[in-house]
């Protein structure tokens, strides 16, 4: 599958597990926790956060944790409300100075896409540099493989609304990605909701598949009612705007004005323990790395 083919050049070929420094190993190790979001300035939405929160700590009771916002906007936003979020480069340079030796870097990015590859490359030179980390490692984002994918579909087939019947269409929305190779993945995890349920599709808001496409499948299928779910860590702005909006070009006013139902599902990736679970169980081989299970 060409999806793999392009994770195999950005995890793998990358060394993406191990970035090691070359210092002494008399010192006794500090590990800490490193979690990576894009971020969030809607309350409602950082509920999803606090979920996956609860799990890690759960996991790694004694491990420092810590977090971070890869969006300068949400975290100026944030600062406004009184809440103060670091850049990963800032927050690896304080975990630094308190004196951490090893980091696993947890990304909640949906796809090793750009902002994941960047956070690879800047993460990494804290391992390299004189009085650096002994060792950092990176667990993967969601997709990054095909077991990834079935688990995932699995998991949010499972928690569409039970009223749902089996002749109404579930279309969630996917970031998207559309200027890095990355962005296949969501074609592929389109490709494994199909195999899931015939009438669930996913679609993006900057990538493919897009939503025009969706859209001319449900015509064609004549579907009556749809559920718009977010394939996002968290439902915020774009959930609430692109989404679900009162807007003409929001997906929900797109589908009303063909005649079709449009039932929002505010609930983020985040806040789905099934899908929580594979990001766990990238962290926990990230850790392994460390030498720290």
């Amino acid at each position: 599958m060409r999806f793999l083919a392009v994770v195999a050049i950005i995890l793998g070929n990358m060394g993406v597990e191990t970035a090691m420094a070359e210092h002494g190993s008399s010192e006794v190790a500090k590990p800490a926790i490193l979690v990576v979001a894009f971020g969030t300035s809607v309350p409602e939405a950082q509920k999803a956060y606090d979920v996956i929160d609860q799990r890690i700590t759960a996991a790694f009771p004694k491990v420092e944790r810590r977090w971070a916002y890869t969006s300068s906007i949400i975290r100026k936003k944030l600062r406004a409300q009184g809440r103060s979020l670091d850049a990963p480069e800032t927050a690896l340079a304080k975990l630094m100075e308190d004196g951490f030796t090893h980091v696993a870097v947890m990304s909640l990015h949906v796809i090793p896409g750009a902002e994941f590859h960047d956070l690879y490359m800047n993460a990494r030179l804290f391992a390299q540099m004189v009085g650096g980390f002994k060792k950092v490692t990176f667990a993967r984002p969601l997709l990054s493989s095909a077991e990834d994918m079935t688990q995932v579909a699995r998991a949010m087939a499972e928690s569409v609304p039970s009223e749902r019947k089996p002749d109404e269409a579930v279309v969630y929305m996917g970031h998207g990605s559309e200027h890095h190779p990355a962005d296949v993945a969501y074609v592929a995890m389109d490709a494994y909701f199909r195999k899931q349920d015939s009438n669930m599709f996913l679609a993006t808001v900057e990538g493919s598949p897009s939503f025009d496409e969706v859209l001319a499948a449900l015509e064609s299928r004549r579907v009556r009612k749809v559920y718009l779910v977010p394939f996002m860590v968290v439902a915020g702005d774009h959930a609430r705007n692109d989404m679900a909006g009162k807007d003409a070009d929001s997906w929900k006013s797109q589908l009303e004005a063909k005649g079709i139902q449009a039932v929002p599902v505010f609930r983020g990736m985040g806040e789905i323990a099934a899908v929580v679970d594979i990001w766990i169980r990238h962290l926990q081989s990230a850790m392994e790395d460390l030498g720290m299970p």
